[in-house]
């Protein structure tokens, strides 16, 4: 396998568990009859920032970006080549996203079985859509995209820092270090993260809320495309703007 199958695999395997056990922890909290039910937002953070966790750590070899505001903003960074040597072009770009929406997917359709008879017990379409999709708590659509993009800013930038600035030496989340990556999706969630449930990476919503779309998921309801494209177009503008800020500003600040 060349190096570019190793990144893909490892990136669809890295997002899988990410969303496995991010989706699974709303899971535990918001359905009917689980241990966890009504644990609150607190666990859930955490719970998020501990998937990441795992996913970094498997994903080390493409860099673990797990998330396409991630690869675009260290694109934009100037950015010369992402995990293993892969080159940044056109090709690699599109290998890393599509491999963190697969991922994203496989996720989201193993956190329904590991709770299907919670989900076939559960009333409420709301809570089981939110188990796999972000939503928003006021629905306005254009505070909610700057809630996106301010939060994935602040991820994405901290990313390129640690990884060495415009340059993206290391090429994805994986430049900070497990833990330290860790404890920066929590931070993020319990500061910004109340507005929107802080999607920050359109895989992670998308790819969950088309799997909520297609599996035969007993009551479910709406998917909620109406505001499927804010935790799209959000992180994807936030992503970009911290890699071209990257540019000038960290080499000011570092």
């Amino acid at each position: 396998m060349d190096n570019l199958g190793i990144v893909f695999l490892s990136e669809v395997v890295g997002t899988a568990l990410l969303v496995l056990l991010g989706c699974g922890v709303v899971a535990n909290v918001a359905l009917a009859r689980n241990k966890g039910f009504g644990a609150g937002f607190l666990m859930v953070t955490v719970g998020w920032g501990l998937g990441v966790y795992a996913g970094v750590i498997v994903a080390y070899n493409s860099g673990a970006h797990l998330n396409p505001a991630v690869t675009l903003g260290l694109v934009a960074s100037g950015a010369t080549e992402f995990g293993s040597g892969v080159p940044v072009n056109t090709v690699s770009v599109a290998s890393y996203i599509a491999a963190q929406m697969i991922g994203a997917i496989l996720g989201a359709t193993l956190v329904w079985l590991a709770y299907k008879q919670h989900f076939d017990q559960e009333p409420d379409p709301a809570s089981k859509l939110g188990v796999f999709s972000t939503g928003p708590a006021i629905r306005s659509y254009g505070w909610n995209l700057v809630t996106e993009i301010i939060g994935t800013f602040v991820l994405v930038f901290v990313v390129i820092a640690f990884g060495g600035g415009r340059q993206g030496e290391s090429g994805g989340l994986a430049a900070l270090g497990a833990l330290p990556v860790a404890l920066l999706v929590i931070v993020i969630g319990t500061s910004l993260g109340g507005p929107t449930g802080y999607a920050i990476n359109p895989a992670r919503d998308l790819g969950p809320r088309i799997a909520h779309f297609l599996l035969p998921i007993k009551g479910k309801g709406s998917s909620d495309w109406a505001y499927s494209w804010v935790p799209v177009v959000g992180p994807v503008i936030g992503g970009l703007l911290a890699g071209w800020s990257s540019a000038f500003l960290l080499p000011i600040l570092t």
